[in-house]
Parts: structure tokens; C-alpha cells; sequence
């Protein structure tokens, strides 16, 4: 049966996706992963001298693990072996690691064995693999996208070593698309891509490559040709290739600073509803989750501070979880930190108060330490540093007035706004005992 690919027609009817033919022949070729693959860093020089050990890549789908895994066993000169966990059992993964015993006992050669979505294995099938590891009858390389921690039995991950993968910067999908369209057979096909359009695929591609190509190979053969014998590929062919609408957002344009405005505007104005709708739109289009966990914490101290302290003290978590779990559960995450934001009493009076402050120090006279609040830890007998400094618990409330700033000026103005309402009548009470 004839079947069409980018590469013209064929008998063959399992002709392999372009992903797979364009990918890299050589360590050159790779495009992304810096932090290991860098000049000087750790995974260049183990490949570089041919020292490779038993390894666990994790990371997201299309960032060039197996990819990486296949361009280690041309470096490495060893037979090698793939298992996908998903299809193969013991005795598959029995006859692999018998087979490279064999090799090491009679002929002095060494086995790599690669397993993609190691993660599925079950606690019996993960140890069959610990002997062999053990003793060096066989390199491995585990590859998921999973946290192996969760994922990989402590055993085996104690013989492993461990390389993060990162999602694929759209610096480097622009290099990999630049090397599909430059590709030989590609250019026969005379494609017309603008630099927009290139942009749009990019970004809908969320770090992945094996998306953004096979989605470019869709979009290709799905493409009219004109009467210049010429294929156009607009934001029609796009979206139909991915399947889901491509979304007007440029992370260099003013886009992302409309959208992320509306989004802060939306929480500052108490409506969950529309900040929702923003960042999700925002998401969809790929934006880092990081980047508006960054803005919510702004948010949270700028526009409810202390209204509701807790707002603070939630988005800081949310961060710190968007960090470890990634999209798409980072989702659920912000979701639930935008709308306790959006919801929580607002108040503004710190962000003004620090403001003040700062001009004020810019503009105002300049004040000195008064001596009674200086360090006295080394100045005490020599300068009077401290002296005469009440400490504050020796009194009634655990309060005593003392002129903290001298020519003294209000910066902090309280709202009668939830939480800080108590902060107000506090410094209310204080005050009137002080006349101050």
C-alpha cells in the first residue's frame, strides 16, 4: 500500500514521523538541555570520555531524552537494546540483560540497555534489573517523565545517576524547526512559512518538540499547493494541525503584558471569574506558570497585604508547588491562589507606606541613628552606644513610647479592611496612650 510522507511516496506503510527522522545524528545536531550538555558541564564530559554509567533521565515528553539516550549509544560503540516498560515484561527484560551478560562474559563487550517510560515497571520488574546494574553486566538508561523518586525503587535509584531534563526554551524549537525546514526532502516540497506562523507553532508547542514537528508534518500534508507549486502553511493549517486553537500570544509583544495587566487588574478588582479566564487563556498559550505565580505574589502583598496576611503566605506556597509539579497540575495550583486573591479583603496601605518611605529618604532630611537605638554589643562603654534604650517587654503590654525616628513622620496608614482593621485599632490604642 502506497502512503504519503514528507519524504514522498513509499511502499512502505509504516514510513517513520519526521520527529523521528529529523532526529539528531550528533551531538552537535542536539539543541536544549545547556545545564547538562553545556561546555564543561557534567553529561559533555562523561559522553566525551566514553565513560558512561547506568543513568535515569526524567523529564517532559519531547525534550530530547530519547533522542540523547540514542546519541549515547553511537558515542558509546555498545550494543544496544530498547524496551518500552509500557509493552515488555520480565522475560523480555530477562533475555535483554542474559543477552548482555553473554556479551561481557565471551566477548569483552559491553551492553547498553535503554528503557523508555521506566516508570511503569512494577517493583518485581525494577529489581530484576538490580543485579545487573550491580556488577556492570549492563549500562542503563531509564527514561521518564515522571520524578523517579516517586516512580523508581530507592534501590535502583541508589545506583543511578540521576539528569533533569527541562522543558525546550523556544530558542531552541526555533533551531529544531529551522533544521526541519532546511531539511533536503522538506525543500522539495517548497514550503511558505512565515516567521510569524513559525512563532505561533512554537509557542502552542509548550516546550515540546516532538509535538511542534509532528504538528509541522500534519500541517505540511495537509497544506494546498498553488499555482506556483508552492504549500502555504498559515495560522489555519496551525491550529488544525494541533488540533486545538492557536491563541494571539506573544511572550515578546504586548500580548503578555496586556493579558498578565488584565489578569493582576482582575485580582485587584475582587473578580475570580476574569482572572481565571486570563490565566487560563495565558496558560493555553504557553506561558511559563512560574511567571504568574511570580505576579501573584506580588498581588498578594501589593493589593490585599495585610488585609489578609494569609493571601501572602498562600501564594508563596503555590509557588513553591508550581516549582516541583510543572503543568498541567500547576494549573490547579494557581487557580486556587488567583481566586483566594481575587476573593480576600484588599488593602493597598503598605505598598503606599514603603513608597513613602522611600521618598522620604530620597528627599526628606537625612536622619542618623539616634544613640539609644545604635548596636551596643562593642560601643556601649566607649560611645554610649544603647543607652538609655527601654526594652519594650520590661513594660505593662509589652509597650514603652521611645522616638524611634527622629523628626517623626506617618507612613503607614491602616485600612478598616479585614485583618488590618485589628491592626488599626492597635495602633489606635498605642497612640492614645503616648499623645502621639
Amino acid at each position: 500500500m502506497e502512503t504519503e510522507s514528507l519524504f514522498g511516496r513509499s511502499d512502505s506503510a509504516i514510513d517513520s514521523p519526521l520527529a523521528w527522522r529529523l532526529a539528531p545524528k550528533t551531538l552537535e545536531d542536539f539543541f536544549g538541555q545547556s545545564h547538562l550538555l553545556g561546555s564543561g558541564k557534567i553529561l559533555s564530559q562523561i559522553i566525551a570520555g566514553k565513560k558512561f554509567s547506568s543513568s535515569i533521565f526524567f523529564g517532559p515528553p519531547g525534550c530530547g531524552k530519547t533522542a540523547l539516550a540514542r546519541l549515547i549509544a553511537r558515542e558509546m560503540d555498545m550494543e544496544t537494546s530498547f524496551l518500552n516498560a509500557v509493552s515488555s515484561g520480565v522475560s523480555e527484560l530477562k533475555k535483554a540483560l542474559d543477552t548482555a551478560r553473554e556479551l561481557r562474559s565471551f566477548q569483552n563487550r559491553r551492553s547498553l540497555l535503554i528503557i523508555d517510560e521506566i516508570h511503569h515497571f512494577n517493583r518485581t520488574q525494577q529489581d530484576v534489573l538490580l543485579p545487573a546494574t550491580e556488577k556492570g553486566d549492563v549500562v542503563l538508561i531509564g527514561l521518564t517523565t515522571e520524578n523517579p523518586s516517586f516512580y523508581v525503587n530507592a534501590a535502583l535509584l541508589s545506583r543511578l545517576a540521576t539528569f533533569e531534563f527541562k522543558p525546550l526554551t523556544e530558542k531552541d524549537l526555533k533551531k529544531i524547526l529551522k533544521a526541519a525546514l532546511e531539511n533536503e526532502e522538506v525543500q522539495k516540497m517548497k514550503i511558505n512559512m512565515d516567521e510569524d506562523v513559525q512563532n505561533r507553532l512554537i509557542l502552542a508547542s509548550s516546550g515540546d518538540a516532538r509535538k511542534m514537528i509532528n504538528a509541522f508534518e500534519r500541517a505540511v500534508l495537509s497544506a494546498e499547493i498553488d499555482s506556483a507549486g508552492e504549500r502555504r502553511i498559515g495560522l489555519g493549517e496551525i491550529e488544525a494541525s494541533l488540533q486545538k486553537r492557536v491563541l494571539r500570544y506573544d511572550k515578546k509583544s504586548d500580548d503578555h503584558y496586556d493579558h498578565i495587566s488584565a489578569f493582576i487588574k482582575s485580582l485587584r478588582g475582587s473578580d475570580p471569574d476574569a482572572a481565571l479566564y486570563w490565566m487560563a487563556k495565558m496558560l493555553k498559550a504557553g506561558e511559563d506558570p512560574r511567571f504568574i505565580a511570580r505576579r501573584l505574589l506580588i498581588c498578594a502583598s501589593e493589593d490585599v497585604g495585610n488585609a489578609d496576611f494569609r493571601a501572602l503566605l498562600i501564594c508563596n506556597a503555590a509557588f513553591e508547588a508550581v516549582e516541583k509539579v510543572g503543568m498541567p497540575e500547576a494549573r490547579i495550583i494557581l487557580a486556587q491562589a488567583a481566586v483566594y486573591v481575587a476573593c480576600a479583603p484588599k488593602s493597598n496601605a503598605s505598598y503606599l507606606a514603603i513608597d513613602a518611605a522611600m521618598e522620604e529618604v530620597e528627599k526628606g532630611p537625612v536622619r542618623e541613628v539616634p544613640n539609644f537605638l545604635r548596636d551596643s554589643n562593642l560601643d556601649a562603654k566607649s560611645r554610649g552606644h544603647g543607652a538609655g534604650y527601654q526594652y519594650p517587654h520590661d513594660f505593662p503590654g509589652h509597650y514603652v513610647f521611645q522616638e524611634y525616628l527622629p523628626s517623626p513622620i506617618r507612613f503607614y496608614h491602616p485600612t478598616e479592611e479585614g485583618d488590618e482593621k485589628r491592626l488599626s485599632l492597635r495602633l489606635k490604642e498605642l497612640r492614645k496612650k503616648t499623645n502621639h
